[in-house]
């Protein structure tokens, strides 16, 4: 295996650091306060390429792969400017819909999405369902020549700044699906269309994105809304899941480097009792573990997104590659805190604003029991637990 990466990709890597000469911590600092959607941001990354990164050429896009989204995520949370919708927009929906849309499908929406004009979300998580996708109840009937979409959804990034949404709903309940994984549906939706109504969640974590309840009440939604095939869409529902779990753990790497730079500075130039405090193991020591855990969750991530772009089986890599990097980046932030002392819990600083993020990352987008329930059945071949 080549650990090398290409000259492209050192400047996919290099990226966010150019970002952050004009957008850096303060800005995203100002933006997580208010919640509010960076749009000065966002235009930028889409002028210079990067919400396209997974799109085809045709379309707007750079037609490269997860590996290099990776790379960018990893780079922008590495220089402080971690965005939750750089996952669920350009990763899961629009590389989804570069695959398994219809050619009209990806005419209207990928120059848009790719060019910043149009901004996506996804929406699959419902407060009845949580983990158990086959639960979910939003249900999209059939009328005449297309459906009317009804249910709600809940913890849904980004939806009061996305134009549209990409839907999992079911069009055949579950009690009447012949097997559990039957009956979903993928559909793009309109969010302005009559019958939605967008509601943003009161959560306490240093994010510019919201997090929102969408309920649908009668959505009309036409035929050609449809992405993939009706009542087939659970089998390419894995083509959004693993590059999520992927370039979440990226992010989490990107963070991890992030607060580790700021740990090891500090403990550089910190001098107490005539030397720097970096040079005393009790605190060298915890760094240097703090730094190998993220060195292998980089480590793990990209071997997931290789396998993803050679067309591997990459979910048994994607669940430990998300696991073990949230742990790592929880102790990064730890080690950096603790190495800071006082100085760590100011603003200036910054490290208590990425603690609840990083601790937020062992739970979503999908918790680390959930990893490890999979690890242990589909990896190890433990009996199933649930």
């Amino acid at each position: 295996m080549d650990f090398q990466v290409s000259f492209e990709q050192q400047m996919i890597l290099d990226y966010g650091q150019n970002l952050a000469q004009s957008f850096g911590s303060d800005y995203w600092r100002e933006q997580s306060d208010a919640q509010a959607f960076p749009v000065e941001l966002w235009q930028q990354i889409a002028a210079d390429g990067f919400l396209g990164v997974m799109v085809s050429e045709e379309y707007g896009g750079a037609g490269l792969g997860m590996t290099e989204m990776a790379l960018l995520m990893e780079g922008m949370s590495g220089a402080g400017l971690p965005l939750f919708m750089m996952v669920v927009g350009p990763t899961m929906v629009l590389s989804l819909l570069d695959h398994y849309g219809s050619g009209s499908l990806k005419q209207r929406y990928l120059p848009a999405g790719c060019s910043g004009e149009k901004v996506f979300c996804f929406a699959i998580t419902e407060p009845n369902a949580g983990s158990n996708s086959m639960a979910i109840t939003t249900l999209a009937r059939a009328d005449g020549s297309g459906f009317k979409l009804s249910g709600q959804k809940s913890y849904i990034t980004g939806a009061d700044a996305a134009d549209y949404a990409l839907v999992v709903a079911r069009t055949t309940p579950l009690k009447d699906a012949a097997r559990k994984t039957d009956g979903f549906t993928l559909f793009m939706v309109d969010l302005k269309a009559p019958g939605v109504t967008i509601q943003p969640m009161e959560i306490p974590v240093m994010i510019p994105e919201k997090q929102c309840e969408v309920f649908f009440d009668d959505v009309e939604l036409g035929p050609d809304q449809v992405v993939g095939e009706v009542d087939r869409g659970f089998g390419i529902l894995f083509d959004v899941l693993n590059p999520e779990r992927i370039v979440v753990a990226a992010m989490a790497v990107g963070l991890g480097r992030y607060a580790l730079k700021k740990g090891v500075e500090y403990a550089g130039d910190r001098k107490v009792f005539g030397a720097p405090i970096g040079s005393h193991q009790g605190l060298a020591h915890p760094l240097a573990h703090a730094h190998t855990e993220i060195e292998m969750a980089a480590l793990m991530t990209y071997k997931a997104a290789v396998n993803f772009d050679q067309g591997a089986p990459a979910g048994a890599e994607a669940n430990m590659a998300k696991y073990f990097a949230a742990e790592a980046a929880i102790k990064a932030v730890d080690c950096s805190l603790q190495v800071n002392g006082g100085a760590g819990f100011t603003r200036e600083v910054g490290l208590l604003d990425l603690y609840g993020l990083v601790r937020l990352l062992r739970t979503i987008p999908v918790s680390r029991e959930l990893l490890l329930n999979y690890i242990g059945e589909k990896v190890m071949g433990l009996p199933r637990s649930y």
